[in-house]
C-alpha cells in the first residue's frame, strides 16, 4: 500500500545522506521556514555523531563551495547552534584529530563564511599547531594566495609564518587590505612588514624580481608611488616610527625638496628666508639628502652657491660634482665664508605694489601670546551681529604623515586683526579659557563668521587640540566664501581662461613666470581688484618669533574676508548672486554636498543684471556648453576612473602612468583623425604582416558565417532605433593612405596591428575598425561598448541625452 509520507518521518535511524537529500528537497521548494530548521535540528539528534555527519554531507554536496547562501552553509551554521545547546557531543581526543585532518580538506575549497563555523565546530584553536601550518602551506602552495592568508588570520599563525612571505602575492593582487588585516594586531609583523616595504622602495631595488617567483601575477602592480603611499598609510594607521623606512622617507623629503625649488625658483613665490628655513629643517643632518641639496642647486643656481651649502654642511669634496669641489677650494683658499642664506639666488624682491594691502595701520594688528592679551578683546570680538573674518596658518608638511596642527588662528573684526598664538595658548594653563572663547565664537549664530574652506580649517583645529574634537558639529552662523567663489567662477571662467593662456604665453621665454593667481587669492583680485601676495604662505609658522612679514600676511588674510564679504553685499547682483547674500550662505562650513545645494539655491542673474560693472570690465555671464570633442583633459594616476569615464563621452584624454613627466603632459598623440578600414581589408592587412595563417583566416571565416546561420539578423525594433553609432572624424582607407610593404600610413606611423587580439576578426558583429592616423593604433567596437552605453544612458538620463551620447561617441 503506498501511503504519503512526511519527511520527519525517516528521521529515526536515518543517516546523513539521507538527511542531506531530505533537506536538499526543502531547501529546492524555498521552504526555509520552521519546518526546515525543525527538520534540520530533529535530524542533528537522530545522528550518532552530528559532526562526522557534517562532514559527509559537506563531502557529497558542493554547492557550498561557490559565493553566497547556500545549503552547505545553513546547515554547517546550524549545526554550530545546535552544538551550544548540546554542548555533550562535542568531540575530544584522538577521535576529535581524525575529524580535524578531514575538515582541514573543506577548509582548503571552502569560501570565508564556512570558516569560522568550521573552526569553532571541530575546534581547530585546539589542533596541532604544525598541523595547522602544514595545511596553510599546502594552500599556499597551490596558489590560494588569498585563502592562505584567510586562513591563518582566522588560526591566529601569523607570528608562525614569514609575513613577506604571506603578503607578497597579496599586494601583487592589490589586496593591501587583506595585507593591513595580517598584520593588524601584531606590531612586530607590522615593523617588518614596513621593513620590507621600504627595502622594495630603495631607488636601485627592481620590483620585477619579486614578481618572477609568482606565475600570473603582474609586476607592475608593485611600483614605488604604490608602496611609498602604503607605507605612509600604514606609519599613521598603526602610529610607528617613521625611522623604520628610511627609504620612503628619504624619497618624500627629496620630492619635498624639489618642491621648495619649484616655487622658488621656477614659480617664484617664496622668499628667499623661507626657502632656506624650509631647506634646513628638510635636509637636516641626512647626507644623503645634502648630497641630493648640493646637485639640485648646480641646476637652478650656480657652482658658487652649491660650495657654499657643501661648506655649510662641511661635505667632503669626494662626494661633489666636479666644478662644485673646485669652487669649494677657492672659498676655502679665499678664507671668506659667508651664509649660504644671504647668497643663493640672486633674485629682486618681491614688488608688493601689485597686491591687496591692508587698509589698518601696524598698531591694530594684535599679536596675542596670552590670555590677558585677549581678555580686552573678548567682549568686543564675540558682540552679537559682528561679522567676523577667521583664518589659520600651520607649518607645510610637505606630504609628512598625519593633519596639520594650527599655529595660528586669525581673528578680523572692522579695523582690528587679532593673531591668537595657539603654540602657546594651548599649553594647560591657557588652553581653558581659549577653548572656550573659540567654542562660543563660532557656535553663536548671531556673529557671522567669514572663513574660505571652513570645513578643512575646522578640521585642521580639530586635529591640533582635543577640546576642539567635536565642535564643528555646533558650529553657526559660517559663511564660506569658497561657495561664493566657485559661483562667480561660472561668471569668470572665459576671462580667467584668456588670462591664463595670456600669463602663460608671456612667460614662454622665461623660467620664473609667475603663475595665475587661484583660490582666495583670485576671488580677492576679482572683486577688490588686486590679488593677494602668497610668498609668506608656506612660512614655517612654528618659528618663532614670527617675522614682519609672516605677521602682515596673516592679517591680511583674515581682514581680506571682511572687505570681500562687504563688497559683494553692496551689490551681489552685479556679481551674479543672489540678493540677500547672508540668506542664502549662513550655515555650517561647507562640504560638498552642502556646497551643491547652496549653489542650487542660488538665482542667476537677469540680462540687465550681466551688464553690471565688475572690477572695471564687463560681468561676463556664463560662456555657453561645448561639444566634448572641444577640450583635452590631463589625468593623472590618482583619476584614471575619472578619465575613462571622460573617454567614454568623447573627451580627448591623456592619462599619466606613475613615471610620466607631468611637464611632459602637452605632447600628446590624442589625434581625433581616422581612417576607417574594413573587416575584409584588415583581414588582408594581418595577412600581410603574418599575423594572420591562411589556416586561421578560414578558420575565423567558417566561424563568422556560422554564427550568421544560427543568429540571422532580426528586424530593426523601435530599441535598436537608439543603438549606439560609433561615428569618429574619419575616412576610409585608400591605397594612398598606407605602404603595403613597411605597413605604415601616409603620415609615417606604423600599423599597430599586434594588439588585435585573435578571434576579433571572427565577430559577425563587427564591421568596421578605426586606425589612428599619428600613431597608427587600431581601435573597434569591444563586446563592453554596450554596457558602457547603457551606463552612461542611465547617467544622462533622457532619451535625448542618450542620443547626444552616441553622436558624440
Amino acid at each position: 500500500m503506498n501511503q504519503e509520507s512526511s519527511p520527519s518521518d525517516h528521521t529515526d535511524g536515518q543517516d546523513s545522506l539521507l538527511l542531506l537529500k531530505t533537506l536538499q528537497s526543502l531547501w529546492t521548494k524555498k521552504e526555509m521556514n520552521k519546518q526546515l530548521k525543525e527538520e534540520t535540528w530533529r535530524g542533528f539528534a537522530a545522528l550518532e555523531d552530528p559532526l562526522a555527519g557534517l562532514l559527509d554531507m559537506l563531502e557529497s554536496s558542493s554547492d557550498w563551495k561557490g559565493k553566497g547562501h547556500s545549503l552547505g552553509y545553513y546547515i554547517t551554521n546550524e549545526l554550530q547552534l545546535w552544538i551550544k545547546e548540546h554542548p555533550a557531543v562535542q568531540e575530544s581526543g584522538l577521535r576529535l584529530k581524525k575529524l580535524q585532518t578531514r575538515v582541514f580538506r573543506i577548509l582548503a575549497q571552502s569560501q570565508v563564511n564556512l570558516l569560522d563555523p568550521l573552526i569553532s565546530i571541530f575546534q581547530l584553536h585546539t589542533a596541532d599547531q604544525n598541523s595547522l601550518l602544514g595545511h596553510v602551506s599546502h594552500v599556499y602552495h597551490k596558489g590560494k594566495y588569498k585563502e592562505a592568508a584567510i586562513l591563518s588570520i582566522k588560526l591566529k599563525l601569523q607570528l608562525d609564518l614569514d609575513v613577506e612571505k604571506m603578503c607578497t602575492p597579496l599586494l601583487l593582487q592589490e589586496k593591501t587590505n587583506l595585507v593591513e588585516a595580517y598584520v593588524a594586531e601584531y606590531p612586530d609583523l607590522q615593523r617588518k612588514l614596513l621593513q620590507t616595504l621600504d627595502m622594495w622602495c630603495e631607488p636601485s631595488f627592481n620590483t620585477t624580481d619579486i614578481s618572477r617567483q609568482y606565475q600570473g601575477l603582474r609586476p607592475n602592480k608593485l611600483n614605488h608611488k604604490m608602496l611609498s603611499k602604503l607605507v605612509f598609510r600604514l606609519l599613521e594607521q598603526y602610529n610607528l616610527d617613521p625611522a623604520l623606512c628610511p627609504n620612503v622617507i628619504n624619497q618624500r623629503h627629496l620630492g619635498s625638496l624639489k618642491y621648495l625649488f619649484y616655487k622658488r625658483f621656477v614659480e617664484k613665490t617664496m622668499t628667499q628666508e623661507n626657502w632656506a628655513d624650509h631647506v634646513q629643517n628638510t635636509v637636516g643632518e641626512n647626507r644623503w639628502l645634502q648630497e641630493q641639496l648640493i646637485q639640485l642647486l648646480v641646476s637652478y643656481c650656480d657652482l658658487n652657491t652649491a660650495a657654499r651649502w657643501a661648506l655649510r654642511y662641511s661635505l667632503p669634496e669626494k662626494t661633489l660634482p666636479y666644478g662644485v669641489a673646485n669652487e669649494l677650494q677657492k672659498l676655502k683658499a679665499q678664507e671668506r665664508v659667508e651664509d649660504a642664506e644671504s647668497r643663493v639666488g640672486d633674485y629682486e624682491k618681491d614688488k608688493k605694489e601689485g597686491y591687496y594691502q591692508l587698509p589698518i595701520p601696524r598698531e591694530n594688528i594684535h599679536f596675542l601670546q596670552t590670555w590677558e592679551g585677549m581678555l580686552r578683546w573678548r567682549e568686543k570680538v564675540l558682540q552679537p551681529g559682528q561679522v567676523v573674518g577667521v583664518d589659520m596658518e600651520w607649518r607645510p608638511s610637505f606630504g609628512v604623515v598625519g593633519r596639520p596642527r594650527v599655529s595660528v588662528l586669525q581673528i578680523a573684526i572692522e579695523e582690528q586683526v587679532f593673531l591668537l598664538d595657539l603654540l602657546q595658548l594651548l599649553k594647560p594653563d591657557e588652553m581653558e579659557e581659549l577653548s572656550h572663547f573659540v567654542q562660543t565664537l563660532f557656535s553663536d549664530p548671531t556673529i557671522i563668521k567669514l572663513g574660505y574652506g571652513m570645513s578643512g580649517d575646522l578640521h585642521s583645529l580639530a586635529a591640533t587640540c582635543s577640546a576642539f574634537k567635536e565642535m564643528d558639529k555646533h558650529v553657526h552662523g559660517i559663511v564660506d566664501l569658497l561657495a561664493v567663489d566657485k559661483q562667480l567662477q561660472k561668471c569668470w571662467r572665459k576671462s580667467s581662461l584668456q588670462v591664463d593662456v595670456l600669463s602663460q604665453e608671456k612667460g614662454c621665454g622665461d623660467r620664473g613666470f609667475r603663475q595665475p593667481e587661484r583660490g582666495l587669492s583670485l576671488l580677492v583680485q576679482h572683486v577688490l581688484g588686486k590679488p593677494l601676495d602668497k610668498t609668506e604662505q608656506l612660512s614655517n609658522w612654528e618659528k618663532r618669533p614670527l617675522r614682519e612679514e609672516q605677521i602682515l600676511y596673516a592679517a591680511s588674510d583674515a581682514y581680506c574676508l571682511l572687505e570681500v564679504y562687504k563688497k559683494l553685499c553692496e551689490d551681489p547682483s552685479g556679481f551674479g548672486l543672489c540678493s540677500d547674500l547672508t540668506e542664502s550662505l549662513v550655515g555650517k562650513p561647507t562640504t560638498k554636498s552642502r556646497a551643491k545645494k547652496q549653489l542650487n539655491q542660488q538665482e542667476m542673474p537677469s540680462p540687465s543684471e550681466q551688464q553690471a560693472k565688475v572690477i572695471g570690465m564687463e560681468a561676463l555671464s556664463p560662456p555657453p556648453s561645448i561639444s566634448p570633442k572641444e577640450f583635452s583633459v590631463v589625468c593623472d594616476n590618482m583619476l584614471q576612473g575619472l578619465g575613462r569615464h571622460l573617454r567614454c563621452l568623447g573627451v580627448d584624454v591623456r592619462m599619466l602612468e606613475n613615471d610620466d613627466n607631468h611637464r611632459k603632459a602637452a605632447e600628446l598623440c590624442n589625434c581625433d583623425k581616422y581612417l576607417k578600414i574594413s573587416k575584409d581589408q584588415m583581414r588582408q592587412l594581418m595577412q600581410l604582416s603574418g599575423l594572420l595563417t591562411e589556416e586561421d583566416n578560414a578558420d575565423w571565416l567558417a566561424k563568422s558565417e556560422e554564427k550568421q546561420e544560427t543568429n540571422p539578423a532580426s528586424d530593426t525594433s523601435e530599441s535598436d532605433s537608439l543603438q549606439p553609432v560609433y561615428n569618429p572624424n574619419c575616412q576610409w582607407l585608400e591605397e594612398s593612405d598606407v605602404n603595403v610593404e613597411t605597413l605604415t600610413l601616409a603620415t609615417g606611423a606604423s600599423l599597430q596591428l599586434a594588439a588585435i587580439p585573435a578571434g576579433v576578426l571572427g565577430k559577425a558583429d563587427l564591421s568596421y575598425f578605426y586606425c589612428c592616423t599619428q600613431c597608427g593604433k587600431v581601435f573597434w567596437e569591444g563586446s563592453h561598448f554596450g554596457r558602457v552605453v547603457s551606463q552612461f544612458k542611465e547617467a544622462l538620463g533622457t532619451a535625448e541625452g542618450s542620443q547626444s551620447f552616441y553622436e558624440l561617441s
